[in-house]
């Protein structure tokens, strides 16, 4: 005989505790008492029943409120404090997107719908992406707020079909992109910029950020520890992208010997305006403008005749540790990573095709087991 799953109490009662798919304020689980009088067997059928009934949406707070009204709610509580980017990302998707949306109220959503929201999309892979990535964070938040059963918020967003995407190809520079490095004209405030983010892999953001207190001469390292953004045209200080993004790194020889003359010449940030001032986001893309057509002209190009095209300071990242992934092992994956502030997988991902032109299977074996 089967035994039973339920044990009768000192007054007679046979007692369960069961979610009902709410949330307490603290983020527990919300659960009810259910009783029953006559069995084990009865408690359970109503525990069973009780659970079908939270599937259905039976034990939440009864709202009209709609998936882009929520939403709107959702960023302005929890992603306010995100960097200005990232809020913004937010923001036009909610808008120009999840608005479709307004008048289908959030506990009338079904999963069809938001396929046919991702679908009318498909040409724009990208998008379809941040959506997805959105609906389920406002899903969960609205499960958390007892709106939805956090079974159904799974649920709603759970193996919705997005259009194939294909991120856009990396590259190294090219060799008469470095050759044009190396015999550009620039001016000392493009210089240092370009030697940063050449020499040290930095990000666009983290070479801004740097002031002169982040230079360690003795060392012969820079300290990464802040970001510069920039909401609309205006800069502004964050942290970085990561908390591996504060990392120390070492500047080359050719970096140190610049900075050492040029930190004499700056009051705190490295990279500045033209008139010493915070830099603004359009005046580091007139800088940018510069700096790529010194470089056109320092290998034969003309301002009708363009040598170099195409060329972001991200290319210069991407160089930085395309060039470290040949020198394993004599440096590993997991210092390539920590000096990118990044992770040793993506290094492993991204850079996988590198790493495994440098693997000489046959000759390893040979010397692995020999005899």
């Amino acid at each position: 005989m089967a035994k039973a799953k339920y044990s009768k109490s000192k007054d007679g009662y046979f007692r369960a505790k069961v979610w009902d798919g709410t949330y307490n304020a603290d983020g527990s689980k919300h659960r009810i008492n259910l009783i029953s009088k006559k069995s084990s067997a009865d408690l359970e059928k109503k525990v069973n029943e009780f659970k079908n009934r939270v599937v259905k949406r039976e034990y939440v707070t009864s709202s009209d409120i709609s998936l882009y009204e929520y939403a709107l709610e959702w960023l302005d509580t929890y992603k306010v404090n995100r960097s200005r980017n990232t809020y913004l990302m937010y923001r036009n998707i909610i808008d120009k997107h999840i608005i479709d949306l307004a008048d289908t109220p959030l506990q009338s959503l079904t999963h069809a719908r938001l396929q046919i929201l991702i679908n009318d999309r498909s040409d724009r892979p990208r998008t379809c992406q941040q959506l997805l990535l959105t609906l389920r964070q406002v899903l969960k938040s609205a499960a958390k707020s007892q709106l939805i059963p956090i079974n159904v918020s799974y649920e709603l967003a759970d193996d919705l079909e997005l259009p194939a995407y294909k991120s856009k190809e990396k590259r190294a520079l090219t060799d008469l992109e470095i050759k044009a490095i190396k015999t550009a004209d620039f001016t000392d405030r493009e210089k240092c910029f370009v030697y940063l983010i050449y020499g040290c892999g930095l990000r666009r953001g983290e070479a801004l950020a740097l002031t002169k207190y982040d230079i360690s001469f003795e060392q012969a390292e820079i300290s990464i520890t802040k970001s510069m953004a920039f909401d609309v045209n205006n800069s502004y200080i964050k942290e970085t992208k990561t908390a591996r993004g504060q990392r120390t790194v070492p500047m080359p020889g050719y970096l140190h010997s610049f900075l050492k003359d040029y930190i004499k010449t700056i009051d705190n940030y490295l990279i500045t305006k033209v008139d010493g001032t915070e830099m603004t986001l359009s005046s580091f893309e007139k800088m940018w403008e510069q700096i790529i057509k010194k470089m056109n002209l320092a290998v034969g190009g003309t301002d009708k005749i363009r040598l170099i095209h195409g060329l972001t300071p991200h290319i210069f990242r991407h160089n930085y540790c395309t060039r470290l992934c040949y020198q394993v092992p004599a440096i590993s994956t997991k210092m390539i990573a920590k000096l990118l502030g990044d992770t040793e997988k993506m290094v492993s991902e991204v850079y996988s095709h590198i790493l495994a032109e440098k693997e000489q299977v046959g000759d390893s074996i040979e010397k692995a087991i020999s005899l």
